[in-house]
This record gives C-alpha cells, sequence and structure tokens, in this order.
C-alpha cells in the first residue's frame, strides 16, 4: 500500500543577520532557535510510523530534517522538485533596497503570476509529481517531506482547491509547521495542519519568500 500520510514540513529559523530573502544562496544554515524549532516538529509525531524521509536540496532543509533522521532512523532522500523558487530578489533586503532602489518595484507588478519570479503553477506542477511520485514508492506508513514555506503553500492551496495566488503576508505556513494531506480517490486532500514550535516564533525572524 502506498503512504497513509504526507507529512510537508517547513524548515526551522534561518540565521540571517543582514536580512536578505536567501532564496537558493548557498551558505544559510539555521540559527540555534531553528534546530529547536526543527526538534519540535520531529518530537510532535513521535511514536508515528514515519517510514520515509525527503528534502529540499537546500542547507536548511537538510538541516531541518535531520532530527526527522535521528529520531526515526530514516535515511534523507534529496529531491530538487521540493527547493525554494527562483526569485528576482535574492540575496536583497528587500524593504531597504526598495528605498534606495525604487526601480526594483517593477518587478512586483504582477502578483498573480508572480512577476518576481518562477511561476506559481511551475511550482505547484513539480511539488505535486513529487508528491505523487513519494506516495507510491512509500509502501506503508507515513512520509515526511521537508521544504519551503512557497512550495508548501501552492500544495495547501492546490488539494484545498483554491487559486495559487494569495497575498504572501497571508500564507499559513510558519517556520517548522506541519502540513498533512491524504490521497482519497483520485485526489490529495489536507487533513491536518500544526505549528508545533508555536511558542518560539514570537523569537523568530521569518523572511519567507515574496
Amino acid at each position: 500500500m502506498p503512504a497513509d500520510l504526507i507529512h510537508l514540513v517547513r524548515h526551522g529559523e534561518v540565521h540571517n543577520p543582514d536580512g536578505v530573502l536567501y532564496g537558493r544562496m548557498e551558505g544559510f544554515r539555521l540559527s540555534d532557535l531553528g534546530r529547536r524549532m526543527a526538534d519540535l516538529a520531529a518530537g510532535s509525531l513521535e511514536g508515528h510510523p514515519i517510514t520515509g524521509l525527503w528534502a529540499s536540496p537546500l542547507q536548511r532543509t537538510q538541516e531541518s530534517a535531520a532530527p526527522w533522521q535521528k529520531r526515526f532512523g530514516l535515511e534523507m532522500i534529496i529531491d530538487a522538485r521540493l527547493i525554494e523558487p527562483t526569485n528576482t530578489f535574492q540575496g536583497v533586503n528587500i524593504r531597504r533596497e526598495l528605498r534606495r532602489r525604487p526601480l526594483l518595484a517593477r518587478y512586483l507588478i504582477n502578483p498573480l503570476r508572480p512577476s518576481w519570479g518562477e511561476p506559481f503553477i511551475s511550482i505547484q506542477g513539480r511539488m505535486m509529481a513529487a508528491i505523487a511520485d513519494i506516495h507510491s514508492v512509500t509502501e506503508s506508513g507515513e512520509a515526511v517531506i521537508v521544504s519551503h514555506q512557497l512550495p508548501i503553500w501552492m500544495v495547501a492551496r492546490t488539494v484545498q482547491r483554491k487559486p495559487l495566488a494569495t497575498d504572501p503576508r497571508r500564507r499559513r505556513c510558519s517556520l517548522s509547521s506541519i502540513t498533512t494531506i491524504a490521497k482519497q480517490g483520485d485526489r490529495f486532500v489536507e487533513v491536518d495542519y500544526q505549528e508545533p514550535a508555536r511558542e518560539l516564533l514570537a523569537e523568530s525572524l521569518d523572511l519567507g519568500a515574496v
């Protein structure tokens, strides 16, 4: 039988003293707080039959997957389809630079596409393809996928049958949150959402994607 549940886990807080949008940049690791968040996420499903673990290729997701690997004795499988989207503002402190370089605002002209990075439909396509594959190769139990805010949010919007384009400030996908989906009939549906690191969110810096 394929996976009973698939848990989409967002990474923990990232060490980012310059406040940039780090995107796919190398060298962005979890902060100490982020490691605590990742531990809380893994601990929240203690006792569940977690039988598979996948992560995006970026350092922050692999570090967030490490507590799952240790706790459940799993191999971490890297899947490039789970990666953060491309973004024109990568490496930029957006709030500061928009004031200094107002021409950057031209990239914000079409939030429905979006005009600043990988199209929502592209993110949706690669994430849903990855989920379908992971669901089918997980012979039983539950699978964990450690990814990023926008890719997880695209999955959530898809299974909720809602429009992909939303205000970035209104995404329900906090640091180390867990969005759980299951296959019902011929489609995936959301069955749970939790924030195991909720008590730490007030201390955190979450720059997410635009």
